[in-house]
């Protein structure tokens, strides 16, 4: 077999000029001290993309993580690809559009790369709206389904009168794709600092010159704060994020083809996996950075379950969870360059980190080359909380 290049991807995510010219480390240049034209701070699925679209163009690239890389919020989600209706904010809804026509060469050149398997699943979702939703019928995506059609597509769900729609959405499995992501990232060159929370940007000439950390300092022409639910507490910038806490499930179905489409209702959601297992959930709480699970909702999920596929009380549990997304004020990321040159930030995604990976990781690398990224950002901006 032939050794893959660092420019091996398809046509989306093809190498552009062997240069990143708008980097200069050599305004930082010490023959002593190891210097990268990007730190990246925060090693999640957001992170880790933007990562290897920045090396894609050149750039040397250090990510620097309080943690292990895809060990939070990342580690933490469902991975439901969910484009359009009413979960998606207006001003969000050309990126998410974006991003999920990219998941399946995003997903394919990770694979390949990677040689680990992601699980995207295409099968789509049968969703059961609330009765408010149902009142925005106008909005609702997707193919209404009769009782006869429901029971043809999932002969384990329990019979309803319950309208229910069919819609076309994808599924990922969140933590293989880190896993796939941080591997690709290490072959690619990017760069790692683990278990090291930085506490500053540092700040030279009124530009970003690196980040401070308990352990010590790293140099860099550009820093991008991607540090998720962690990111307002890195100085100088004050962004507001705030985690938001979401518990899971995890069960082992009795088949593995038992539930072959994500179900979400006004209760639970349920989106399997293709090794079986079935991630039921999830809480939207705000609870600061406790990432506790409560034994009382970990037991209405599962009775939520049961009663949509009476099956699964044959299912195993296999373990529980809580993760912090990070949320903001009006409930949109933030991406952009901040007030002080050289520095970046992407982050605040909430509930669609995973889904908005890959158009993050271009817009995103678009900005710090200096060019106009394809979508307006505007909406997005830092500045806007000034």
């Amino acid at each position: 077999m032939q050794p893959r290049s660092p420019c091996h991807l398809s046509s989306r995510f093809r190498c552009a000029d062997a240069t990143f010219r708008t980097f200069t480390p050599s305004l930082f240049y010490n023959a002593e001290v190891k210097t990268w034209d990007v730190i990246i701070i925060g090693g999640g699925i957001i992170g880790l993309s933007l990562a290897l679209a920045l090396r894609r163009r050149g750039a040397t690239v250090l990510v620097v993580e309080r943690g292990e890389p895809g060990r939070e919020a990342s580690h933490a989600a469902g991975g439901m690809l969910v484009a359009s209706g009413l979960e998606i904010p207006a001003a969000l809804q050309p990126l998410a559009t974006a991003s999920a026509r990219m998941y399946p060469e995003f997903a394919k050149a990770l694979e390949f790369d990677s040689n680990e398997h992601v699980d995207l699943r295409d099968q789509g979702t049968i969703m059961f709206p609330s009765s408010k939703h149902l009142g925005e019928s106008s909005a609702l995506p997707g193919i209404g389904l009769s009782p006869e059609a429901l029971a043809e597509l999932e002969p384990a769900v329990a019979e309803t009168e319950r309208p229910a729609f069919y819609v076309k959405e994808r599924s990922v499995d969140p933590r293989a794709l880190t896993a796939a992501a941080w591997k690709v990232a290490k072959h690619r060159g990017v760069d790692f600092s683990t278990g090291d929370e930085v506490a500053a940007v540092t700040i030279a000439d009124g530009r970003a010159a690196g980040v401070k950390t308990p352990k010590t300092a790293f140099q860099a022409a550009k820093v991008v704060n991607c540090a998720g639910a962690w990111s307002g507490q890195i100085v100088p910038h004050a962004f507001p994020t705030r985690p938001v806490k979401g518990q899971m499930l995890c069960l082992l179905m009795p088949s593995h083809t038992l539930i072959k489409h994500v179900i979400r209702s006004p209760e639970v959601y349920l989106i399997p996996r293709s090794d079986g297992r079935l991630l039921v959930g999830a809480t939207v709480e705000e609870a600061g950075f406790d990432k506790r699970t409560d034994l009382a909702t970990i037991q209405r999920f599962h009775r939520a379950a049961v009663d949509l596929v009476p099956e699964l009380r044959n299912g195993k549990i296999l373990e529980d969870w809580a993760g912090l997304r990070p949320g903001t004020p009006d409930a949109l990321p933030i991406l952009g360059a901040t007030e002080t040159p050289g520095y970046y930030v992407a982050t605040g995604h909430f509930r669609d980190g995973i889904l908005l990976a890959p158009i993050t990781a271009e817009v995103m690398a678009a900005v710090m080359e200096g060019h106009a990224p394809e979508y307006d950002l505007t909406p997005f901006s830092p500045v806007r909380f000034h």
